[in-house]
């Protein structure tokens, strides 16, 4: 999804404009539509042309309208969105109030406005449209005076900062110039690695060179962040590999990704994250049984005690067919989310996903114990009797 523009005023009223790319954009768009809100895009509608003669034709033209949204259909299967609405704005073809049925199409922009955007509607919007929040690996190819910082997507590579700083050579029983030029180079590389990675998200960064640039620069890299205390960097260090390249170029980047440590490293990586939370789950389950709930209704119930802390869900849900089932589990990680707990989505192609189909699909790690929910509703019958 691109964000073409977005204008929200003071009191959160206000419109955005946006491309769908893909055909998973067309479920945040569902998500994003409510009845009431606006929604202005191109589409197409029959016309009826009455010649001088008085001959009756009629013809389908290309024509952009403005509806006040009333029906959102989404289909599932297919990934396509209708909406239904009144015509608000004048139109040479359809009159003020006429109904009429938008198909949302794929790289055609629309204009979404809402009354208010809440924090939940924008947050969904940042998801689609940041590639960032995908890119699980970064890279920093450099050689002397030149680096890329790159993120690594599933779909591409983004160049989010070139740093170029002149080194001078080294002179004959002179090295400081040289030297501190290189200082000057390793701190505006090292600035831009804090500025553009994301560590919440990076599961890891490759630091990429010929010749020995790339060891000298992560020395460096943690002796300045011991000496200025710069917590994230030390807590991020196991992150870091140091891998060979032939220059300090973008395209570069195509051979240090084809070698088979950095291959077997990332592999690892992807689903690094979300075995530890299994792995803790298993031992939560083993341990204290009542801080680890698996099944919907279970979660469900810790969730309305604010009880998670780690909620586990496997994306295999978030591809179900039916949309109440599907929105029951978008409102369940937007509740986690809100009560401060962390949510993990597990892709259902790593063993660890696997795994988690084989628990429901969705498992959670507790704050407190919660008495497990069939012993509540026994005692409750119970108490009935």
């Amino acid at each position: 999804m691109k964000l073409v523009h977005k204008d929200i005023e003071k009191d959160n009223a206000g419109q955005v404009t946006l491309i769908p790319d893909e055909a998973e954009d067309m479920w945040h768009t569902y998500n994003l539509l409510q009845v009431g809100d606006s929604l202005r895009a191109s589409t197409i509608r029959k016309v009826q042309t009455e010649s001088s003669t008085g001959s009756v034709g009629s013809s389908r033209v290309r024509t952009t309208l403005t509806l006040c949204v009333e029906t959102i259909d989404f289909d599932s299967q297919a990934c396509q969105l209708r909406v239904k609405g009144t015509n608000i704005q004048e139109n040479q073809y359809v009159k003020m109030g006429a109904y009429h049925t938008i198909e949302l199409e794929l790289n055609r922009k629309f204009t979404l406005a809402k009354k208010v955007w809440d924090s939940v509607v924008l947050d969904r919007i940042e998801q689609a449209c940041d590639p960032a929040q995908k890119a699980d690996v970064a890279a920093v190819v450099m050689q002397e005076g030149l680096a890329n910082l790159v993120l690594v997507t599933p779909a591409m590579t983004l160049l989010r900062a070139k740093v170029e700083v002149t080194i001078p050579r080294k002179r004959k029983g002179s090295c400081a110039q040289h030297d501190k030029a290189l200082d000057r180079f390793y701190e505006a590389v090292m600035q831009g690695i804090l500025r553009h990675f994301n560590f919440d998200v990076v599961k890891c960064i490759l630091v990429a060179s010929p010749g020995f640039v790339k060891d000298q620069f992560i020395s460096y890299l943690f002796k300045e962040a011991v000496r200025q205390d710069c917590k994230i960097l030390l807590e991020n260090r196991s992150k870091f590999m140091v891998v060979h390249s032939s220059s300090g170029h973008k395209y570069s980047l195509k051979e240090v990704l084809c070698d088979p440590a950095v291959t077997a490293r990332l592999s690892d990586t992807k689903a690094a994250g979300e075995v530890k939370a299994l792995e803790d789950f298993y031992k939560m389950l083993q341990q204290e049984p009542d801080r680890a709930f698996y099944g919907l209704a279970h979660v469900e119930r810790a969730s309305e005690a604010l009880a998670i802390d780690v909620l586990m869900i496997s994306d295999k849900l978030f591809r179900h067919q039916d949309i109440a089932t599907r929105g029951r589990y978008v409102r369940l990680v937007d509740s986690v989310k809100e009560n401060g707990g962390t949510v993990r989505i597990f892709s259902s192609l790593h063993v660890s996903g696997e795994q988690l189909n084989q628990l429901s699909g969705v498992a959670a790690i507790l704050r407190f114990p919660i008495a497990d929910v069939s012993e509540a509703e026994e005692d409750s019958s119970s108490d009935e009797d």
